[in-house]
């Protein structure tokens, strides 16, 4: 390959750059957009620790409160200067007209024409909700009162096995949005949760998980609930055959899987021939996407653990978030204030991740489930316009609860070399007070918030070695590794408690914000086409897989390492 100076790279990679962004979006040739370019440049060498001395209202006017839950987001690199223009480039691309397409039942899954309304199924007014000239909220209300008579038989005990025993087990069979949501949930509220039946979520196609929830529960007292709305997906069906045969093989009579499986689908057909009654068949519909969907009847499994009354506070929560999303001011609102901030940070600052910190460790399971929403939803580069994006869009999302997480990786955090924007949650009052530990905990939760903004300078740094009677040439060694820079921004979401209502709130705020990200953006958050290539070619390569002929269809590296695996089977 031909050798380049570093002035000929240089050179080349100014030239690509040019070509990639010769023509700039609505979004970039924005009047807002450059000037927030303007702005940042003035704005980036400016500290946190100069924001609030020179304002010692910071906190006041960059905080909001919503019910049971206060968001702080005065530890950013954000002014109200900043705050406007962002709103005004909100004005500028006619977001309101957006959102209120999307709750209007607009087709704005612009790839699959359909409607995104997962509002729509925790609508708790009178408003109706139309998808081509239909009021969709009387199917909506028919699910939820099968969802009530169905769970509260089965909670109550009036449900039976095939041997005329009670249900003691509920196995949750599903994958991406129809487990993650659910698991989650059942997760955080499991205060909630009924205390004669415990819950099982299986959605690795791996054998070991199903081996391991196989050897706790008995066929006689577990219920299976099938969530796939195609009914076809082959992780979630691999698990449901496996559990029918292991169930059949015990019970012997084809007539007992009706008794124990129920599905969440709309494949009526597909699932009456597994054999599952039809009356036991929770459906749902195309506008509700998987990462979106733990609001349906794919939230059987919430239901069956903390009881319809809570699932319905659940879906109070977040329609009260849905309320306060469309009716609030852009800049007293809560998700759009998110949104921008992200977008702040990943097109201007450049950083591409974004760490989420809960500090409690029921809501462990949330940054899992952020993840599939915010990485699923905005990981992609093509506009609506099917032009490539000429901008960054969504970020990297990761984390962990609690303090577990200081001790694996806040040391990046505060002194590697990217800035990573973090979300830190905790619940005021513990589901569990014991002791000392919520005081411990919550202690943790602030000081982690206030280092990564203030940091510690050469001279605070200098003044603690020097209390500890330390070598001046020792003090000189430890000085540069002992100072933090700070300057490291932060969102701050205080719960009172995890409750149904207050959690409904909060996973609704991070909906939408995510959404308007994708609206700003000018991207499609609704399709995920990069999941949909890997099944297509999964399904080719195992067919490939169980057969006995050399393959030799693919690239070298895949064809040799399926060749290898055939091989050493043999």
């Amino acid at each position: 390959m031909p050798t380049l100076t570093v002035m000929e790279a240089s050179e080349a990679i100014r030239k690509i750059r040019s070509s990639v962004n010769k023509e700039n979006s609505e979004l970039t040739s924005s009047k807002a957009w450059q000037a927030l370019e303007v702005h940042y440049a003035e704005l980036r060498d400016v500290t946190m620790r100069n924001l609030f001395e020179n304002d010692a209202q910071r906190f006041e006017r960059f905080s909001i409160e919503f019910e049971d839950i206060l968001f702080d987001y005065s530890k950013n690199r954000f002014t109200e200067y900043t705050r406007d223009l962002m709103v005004k480039l909100a004005k500028e691309l006619n977001l309101q007209d957006k959102i209120a397409a999307m709750f209007d039942g607009q087709k704005v899954n612009w790839t699959e024409n359909r409607a995104v309304l997962h509002t729509a199924l925790r609508n708790r007014s009178d408003r109706e909700v139309h998808v081509n000239g239909e009021d969709v909220m009387p199917l909506v209300h028919t699910e939820l009162e099968h969802m009530r008579e169905f769970t509260e038989q089965v909670r109550m005990g009036g449900w039976k096995g095939h041997t005329g025993e009670r249900i003691t087990d509920v196995v949750s069979i599903g994958i991406g949005g129809s487990d993650l949501g659910a698991r989650m949930v059942c997760e955080a509220l499991q205060p909630y949760q009924i205390a004669e039946m415990n819950f099982h979520f299986l959605s690795n196609v791996d054998g070991s998980q199903i081996a391991g929830i196989l050897k706790k529960v008995k066929p006689e007292t577990t219920l299976f609930v099938v969530v796939s709305k195609t009914f076809t997906t082959l992780e979630t069906m691999t698990n449901a055959r496996t559990a029918r045969d292991w169930l059949l093989n015990y019970l012997n009579d084809e007539e007992a899987v009706a008794k124990h499986f129920v599905a969440v689908s709309t494949n009526e057909s597909g699932v009456v021939e597994f054999g599952i009654a039809k009356e036991n068949i929770f459906r749902f519909w195309n506008w509700v996407g998987g990462r979106y969907s733990l609001w349906s009847t794919v939230g059987l499994p919430i239901a069956l653990a903390i009881g319809m009354d809570n699932f319905e506070e659940l879906l109070d929560g977040a329609h009260a978030m849905d309320e306060h999303f469309r009716k609030s001011s852009l800049d007293q609102n809560i998700p759009f204030i998110m949104a921008v901030l992200g977008i702040w940070y990943v097109n201007f600052f450049m950083a591409p991740n974004h760490a989420v910190l809960p500090y409690d460790q029921n809501l462990d399971s949330i940054v899992e489930y952020l993840q599939q929403l915010d990485m699923e939803s905005n990981g992609k580069a093509i506009k609506k316009n099917e032009d490539p994006v000429d901008h960054a869009t969504g970020p990297v999302v990761w984390g962990r609860a609690g303090t577990n997480g200081q001790h694996a990786f806040y040391q990046l955090l505060h002194q590697g070399t990217a800035m990573i924007p973090c979300d830190f949650i905790a619940p005021i009052e513990s589901s569990n007070p014991v002791g000392e530990h919520h005081h411990i905990l919550l202690a943790n939760f602030l000081a982690q918030s206030e280092a990564l903004m203030k940091g510690r300078t050469r001279e605070e740094t200098r003044q603690i070695l020097e209390m500890q009677e330390l070598q001046q040439a020792d003090i000189v060694k430890l000085l540069p590794h002992m100072t933090f820079n700070g300057n490291r921004p932060s969102n701050t979401i205080l719960l009172k408690r995890v409750t149904p209502r207050s959690l409904g709130s909060l996973l609704a705020m991070y909906e939408h914000k995510v959404m308007v990200q994708g609206m700003i953006w000018d991207i499609n958050s609704y399709d995920q086409w990069g999941v949909e290539l890997g099944k297509t070619l999964a399904k080719t390569i195992l067919r490939e897989l169980k057969s006995t002929s050399t393959v030799f269809k693919h690239d070298s590296s895949t064809n040799g390492l399926m060749n290898y695996i055939k091989q050493s089977k043999e």
